[in-house]
């Protein structure tokens, strides 16, 4: 197979780091179009990237019969709307997180992509970090025995400038939600794919630094897993100015931190840690409480190789669109919680409940 050739559809702050991504590919892959509401954003992104072809409205971008992957860079409430009509184009979709806002919606992706029998990848780059990887392939050899505690903190700090630049931010119909759905759940979506399936939450959420926000700039969860360990998620975009995210295990034979995505400590009781810190690498955390425009792109870099390697030779990505639909799942269960304050058992049953709640404070913040 021929390089295939990418459309962004998006061209807001995170669409340079998928542009980056395509262009570190360049044997494999190549970016042909663009596309934004906004006539000059698509420009920008053109220009930058040697693109030619420019488009300002989605659905004819989808027509283009010389792309064959549509990367999804919209606010987070567009993604069902256009991932499902590029599928049904029958181009490959990769969707930036979170998949959507609802499970209605997730759904709907999870449908297009079985029905089209295309690839749909939702970016969780994190997953692809030689920390990660190495955390997983730990646990699924039970080197830390029975889990009894996990920890996920994403402390990061978020102006009221940044809510105040676009229109759609801190909004429930397009954002979906704050300091949780659009900065922690990259740490939700690791310790519930390392440490397993999350059955109960309980949760308070608060909006206390920002102005003209309808959703959480801070946020804590009681958790409580499928084998039996439990653990918190912690999320904020009020920590001024910004500080580390942090996974943490704590099993019956050993224990693990991470600090932005870097193993910082790695013990186990028969001392065989050093012959996997032997080997371990450390990568560039980046920057603390990273903006999406400081994103590092080796992760998203990675996922592309990934998600290309997946077409070519017709086997699933890491994170097909199933998987993106679990991190969004936690994430309105802890939004439930703290609207109902009583715990709340997983799997949800829809949305409709969720949707209730958060229709009485819309406007409001919690």
């Amino acid at each position: 197979m021929s390089k295939l050739k990418f459309g962004i559809a998006g061209c807001g702050v995170i669409s340079k780091t998928h542009a980056t991504a395509i262009s570190t590919l360049s044997s494999d892959a190549e970016l042909v179009a663009v596309c934004d509401v906004i006539e000059d954003r698509a420009r920008k992104l053109a220009q930058d990237f040697g693109v030619k072809k420019i488009y300002t409205d989605y659905e004819k971008m989808l027509l283009d019969p010389e792309i064959d992957v549509v990367s999804i860079c919209t606010p987070s409430g567009m993604h069902a709307d256009i991932a499902v009509l590029a599928a049904d184009s029958k181009k490959h979709v990769i969707v930036e997180k979170p998949m959507d806002i609802t499970l209605s919606k997730a759904d709907r992706i999870i449908e297009a992509q079985n029905r089209n029998k295309v690839v749909i990848s939702i970016i969780s780059q994190h997953r692809y970090s030689d920390c990660m990887q190495l955390l997983k392939r730990l646990m699924n050899e039970g080197k830390f025995g029975n889990i009894v505690l996990a920890t996920s903190y994403t402390k990061w700090y978020r102006s009221q400038e940044y809510y105040d630049s676009g229109s759609w931010r801190g909004t429930w119909n397009l954002d979906g939600g704050g300091a949780l759905m659009n900065q922690s759940i990259h740490y939700i979506d690791m310790i519930q794919w390392i440490i397993g399936k999350v059955v109960e939450v309980y949760a308070y959420c608060t909006t206390r630094a920002h102005k003209r926000i309808e959703v959480e700039d801070g946020a804590v969860a009681a958790v409580k897993f499928e084998n039996g360990a439990i653990g918190e998620i912690l999320g904020t975009t009020s920590a001024y100015p910004g500080f580390e995210t942090r996974l943490e295990i704590f099993g019956e034979n050993g224990s693990a931190i991470v600090v932005n995505t870097q193993l910082e400590s790695l013990y186990f009781k028969d001392g065989s840690e050093k012959e996997y810190l032997e080997s371990y690498k450390k990568e560039d955390k980046g920057p603390v409480g990273a903006s999406s425009a400081a994103i590092k792109e080796e992760g998203h870099v990675r996922q592309y190789r990934d998600v290309i390697n997946a077409i070519k030779t017709g086997t699933k990505p890491l994170i097909p669109a199933e998987e993106g639909r679990h991190p969004v799942e936690i994430i309105l269960a802890i939004y439930l919680s703290s609207l109902t304050g009583k715990p709340i058992k997983l799997p949800l049953r829809s949305d409709e409940e969720v949707l209730k709640e958060i229709e009485k404070i819309k406007g409001k913040g919690f």
